[in-house]
Formats: C-alpha cells, structure tokens, sequence
C-alpha cells in the first residue's frame, strides 16, 4: 500500500510546505531561477521511508520541472538529482 496522497492529512500538510516557501521551488531558487511551486517532494520517498513521510524536514516545495528531475518516471525510483538532493538532507538524531 502507497502513501496516500489524496488524504485530507497529506493537503494540509502539503498546502503549508509549498506556503512556507512562498510557492518557490526550492531547488530553482538554489540555482538563482525563480519558479512557481507546484509539487511537494519527498526527499526521501514515502514508499520507501514511511516513517519519514509526514516529517517537514522530508519536504520541499518544487516546480513542475524540477520535480520530475527528481524522478525516473519509468521506474518511479529517484534519478541522480533526486539521490544528490537525498544525500544532502540528512534526518535529525533523535
């Protein structure tokens, strides 16, 4: 079983991520691009880190181009980009 992202849960918490951000993706903005936001990543993917798929720190605001750059839409695994940007956030220790 998936996340679930239809859940009434997921959109509020998917509605304050992408308001924090000022509806800037975050990735473009790190490469001096303003876009607008319109996906919330899981930095770590929710099918595979469940534990960390309702952590704000997990999450960040995307375009639309800068999302499916994190994703092989083929095989649904993260692509190089989405691996970097996963290897660069680290959780926090408990």
């Amino acid at each position: 079983m998936g996340f679930d992202y239809g859940s009434t849960k997921w959109t509020k918490l998917r509605a304050g991520v992408l308001r924090a951000a000022g509806y800037r993706c975050q990735y473009a903005k790190r490469y001096g691009r303003r876009e607008e936001a319109t996906h919330v990543h899981h930095i770590w993917p929710a099918e595979d880190y469940p534990e960390y798929a309702w952590c704000r720190w997990n999450l960040i605001a995307l375009s639309t181009a800068s999302h499916n750059a994190m994703h092989d839409r083929r095989t649904g695994k993260l692509t190089e980009a989405g691996e970097a940007l996963r290897r660069r956030t680290r959780p926090p220790r408990k």
